[in-house]
């Protein structure tokens, strides 16, 4: 037996023995995926048990070093604890902006000190982290931010607000992009961490067209922010900013494999049956559904290319950008035909029957995808630059 096959057999035998049947179903709700934190209220004890488990071994960041709190495997173990969980249907243990945008930045520009207080927390869900990116004016021209970081003997003084700040009304800490310097626009930014918990910072609750929201307005009054708190170097923080970008756009990426528990295709049939030769008994919806798992299929191959070509240092750095277009726009067709499936009855905006109208809402919610990380527009213009070379207008 290989190494790699020695590998695969062990991981099925622990997670065969270590994954309670409640976290093989799929995920009911936004209330029912693990979030962390310490506000944060376990559904159960299983989903408890569950994500102490997987963060002990270190895998709920399976290559983040040990000494952070990872499992130190390599991209190769990493992808057969992926597949053997899907065999099993077991869910993520923790969903964590702390491991998808913010880890990956400290590991490249943190110092040792701030991997050593932050990382091994989020790799257990002891904290709960938000992104304060987004200002009132200052969205796509993100750099145009204007929350003040005024410097201080000790640290930093932080006036300002931040929009769209998902979740902050439940985080911990906030990632923050500050202007340190109004000597040059992008040279000016610093990126700060912020404990949530400090005198002057508040949140406030933005509703969306779903009727509901992650989304909130940050507010920062004269707040307090030591100086071991900054990233990397003062006025440096595009830099950061841009890294943790691509990680947020790859995210963004691939949400749509994280809200369905069967396919399209196995939900339709399941609604609307299948005619005498054994199809979708639909001609047309089955023609769109045969095109988008298709599409489908073509993207998580690209992304699986994008990946293995990111670890080797071959990927172009505007492959994200190109993979959050895409993939936004797919969910966005993911969704149109859920609800072209469920027929009126997706309509339903409330009750026990449609879940609180969830199909509704997230098809609602979808259209944020195409704004949320920079918008379709920017993206866009990013891979004609970047990747087609294409001229300037």
């Amino acid at each position: 037996m290989s190494e790699i096959d020695s590998f695969r057999a062990e991981t099925r035998a622990w997670l065969e023995a270590n994954c309670p049947p409640e976290m093989r179903q799929p995920v009911k709700s936004e209330a029912d995926t693990c979030w962390g934190g310490k506000r944060f209220q376990f559904q159960s004890e299983a989903q408890r048990l569950w994500l102490q488990r997987m963060g002990e071994r270190g895998w709920t960041v399976p290559t983040w070093p040990k000494e952070y709190g990872g499992g130190g495997l390599d991209a190769a173990q990493a992808a057969v604890l992926r597949e053997e969980m899907a065999a099993l249907k077991c869910r993520i243990p923790l969903a964590s902006f702390g491991i998808w945008m913010l880890g990956p930045a400290l590991l490249k520009y943190g110092n040792e000190a701030q991997k050593r207080e932050h990382l091994p927390r989020i790799a257990r869900g002891e904290i709960r982290w938000c992104q304060g990116y987004s200002e009132p004016n200052a969205g796509s021209d993100l750099a145009s931010l204007a929350t003040k970081a005024e410097i201080t003997d000790s640290g930093f003084i932080v006036t300002g607000q931040k929009v769209w700040t998902s979740y902050a009304d439940e985080a911990d800490w906030i990632f923050c992009l500050t202007r340190t310097s109004t000597a040059a626009k992008h040279t000016g930014i610093s990126f700060l961490l912020i404990d949530m918990s400090t005198p002057g910072v508040s949140t406030r609750p933005i509703k969306l067209i779903s009727g509901k929201s992650p989304f909130c307005e940050t507010f920062f009054d004269s707040v307090p922010v030591p100086r071991e708190n900054l990233v990397g170097t003062l006025n440096d923080g595009w830099t950061v900013a841009k890294y943790l970008l691509q990680h947020e756009r790859e995210m963004i990426s691939a949400i749509g494999d994280r809200d369905l528990p069967k396919p399209v295709g196995a939900s339709a049939v399941e609604r609307l049956g299948r005619d005498a030769s054994g199809r979708l008994d639909e001609p047309v919806l089955r023609a769109e559904i045969a095109r988008f798992e298709v599409d489908e299929a073509a993207f998580r191959a690209w992304m699986k290319m994008a990946a293995t070509q990111a670890r080797r240092g071959e990927a172009n750095p505007a492959t994200a950008s190109a993979l959050k277009y895409y993939g936004a726009e797919l969910n966005k067709r993911r969704w149109e035909l859920m609800m072209a499936i469920g027929g009126a009855d997706a309509l339903e905006w409330e009750g026990e029957r449609s879940r609180d109208g969830a199909a509704a809402r997230t098809w609602l919610r979808t259209k944020a995808n195409s704004i949320e990380g920079g918008t379709s527009e920017v993206q866009l213009n990013v891979v004609a630059k970047r990747i087609l070379n294409l001229p300037g207008a």
